[in-house]
């Protein structure tokens, strides 16, 4: 007898459901998620996914009784680090999908909003992260390393959808000696206008944002954010 061996990137069944509704593994597809060899995409996906109800990172994951049948580190780091995948459109896309199947289930009284707020992303034990930079923690006055992560998310008051983010590091980064950017990353893919993009402010990047969620069909009445992002030029850009 031979026990029947489940699919690595198999989803609980509580997820399944969910899955199938907004369509994620076609807003993958959609968004360059290809390989020509190996584990596909969608595979490495699902399994990164589902990494997430084991409670384990990959690492003690792949240190279990069944770390032997899982594809190795390299494999998936390569998946998340390639700079070819456009993660932020696949975010949009799929963004997009759940607001349009959320919006008729409330109150068209209901006001919505776009919520922009920046937070700590600490990595203060790396040394060789790419672009790692000196942060000061406004809240309690001490410095960090690592980089500030800038969300917008969706809102109608009662529910919260992350729509995209940006990673922000320094442009001292490559001066203050941690780390600059890697070399050799094709300048025409969406990894490497992602790094060009950390470079830049929080009101920098803020309209560029909100034009993407535009295009993409998410919309909302009102645009909130902490007050020292409401300089003059951000508010003459975000109202036009």
């Amino acid at each position: 007898m031979i026990d029947q061996q489940g699919s690595l990137d198999q989803l609980p069944n509580e997820i399944k459901p969910a899955f199938q509704e907004l369509k994620v593994l076609k807003h993958l597809r959609g968004a360059g998620f290809k390989k020509k060899f190996g584990l596909s995409c969608t595979s490495l996906f699902r399994l990164v996914f589902v990494l997430l109800f084991h409670q384990k990172n990959w690492f003690r994951l792949l240190e279990s009784k069944k770390g032997e049948t899982f594809p190795g580190k390299d494999t998936v780091y390569r998946f998340l680090n390639h700079s070819g995948y456009a993660w932020r459109r696949f975010l949009l896309s799929l963004s997009g999908e759940t607001i349009t199947r959320m919006e008729p289930l409330s109150s068209v009284r209901r006001e919505t909003a776009l919520i922009f707020d920046d937070s700590m992303f600490e990595r203060n034990r790396s040394k060789a992260v790419e672009m790692l930079a000196h942060f000061k923690d406004h809240a309690t006055g001490a410095f960090y390393k690592g980089f500030r992560m800038l969300t917008m998310g969706w809102s109608d008051g009662h529910s919260f959808v992350p729509v995209d983010f940006v990673l922000l590091s320094s442009v001292k980064s490559g001066i203050t000696g941690i780390t600059g950017m890697a070399d050799g990353i094709d300048k025409r893919s969406h990894g490497y206008k992602r790094r060009q993009e950390a470079f830049c402010s929080a009101p920098q990047v803020i309209p560029a944002m909100l034009d993407r969620a535009l295009k993409a069909g998410i919309s909302a009445a009102y645009a909130l954010m902490d007050s020292w992002f409401t300089r003059a030029p951000l508010i003459q850009e975000v109202a036009s």
